[in-house]
Formats: structure tokens, C-alpha cells, sequence
């Protein structure tokens, strides 16, 4: 997982779960360490999101076990998000500037 240097992760948060106890945030960015402890966290399954270029995928390639969307910068939400609406999502992408 530390091959993606730059990277930023987001974790959209259904209402049930929050990363701090205080947080009523339901979009936090996180760090890798962060997403590591999510996933070792098996009271909730977390959906890792990839939301890559395919070029940046062929490059880097992907987080293991993250699902791909069908496009960076567009996807039927119906098809390719968990049916539960209060499922945490983590998405990640590339920074490029």
C-alpha cells in the first residue's frame, strides 16, 4: 500500500459509524495507517473504492482487495456502490496537479 505516494483517500461514513468518537462528519480524509485500522476493524466492512485512471492503474496498479469504478469521473451509483446506504466507503485517487 505504500506505493501510492501521493495519494489521497476519502471515507464517506453512513450515520451508524464514525472514525472519532466526536466526529459528525460524513467525509473525512484519511491516511493509510487509518485505512489499514478500518480494515483490520471487522465489526464493519469497509468498501475501498478505486477511482483511478485506467493509466494511473496500469502505472501503480491498485490497492489490493479495492473495488474499480468503471470511470474517474463518472459511475452509476446504483451498480457499482453497496446496496446499504449506511455502508463506509473509503475512495482513493491520484493526486495530479
Amino acid at each position: 500500500m505504500t506505493r501510492f505516494a501521493i495519494l489521497t483517500l476519502g471515507v464517506a461514513l453512513g450515520p451508524a459509524m464514525t472514525l472519532a468518537a466526536d466526529s459528525k462528519e460524513k467525509f473525512q480524509l484519511i491516511d493509510v495507517a487509518q485505512l489499514e485500522a478500518l480494515q483490520r476493524d471487522s465489526r464493519v466492512p469497509v468498501t475501498l473504492l478505486d477511482a483511478n485512471d485506467p493509466e494511473f492503474r496500469e502505472k501503480n496498479g491498485v490497492i489490493p482487495g479495492a473495488k474499480l469504478l468503471s470511470s474517474f469521473d463518472g459511475y452509476d451509483l446504483k451498480k457499482e456502490l453497496p446496496a446499504a446506504k449506511d455502508a463506509p466507503l473509503v475512495f482513493y485517487c491520484s493526486n495530479k496537479l
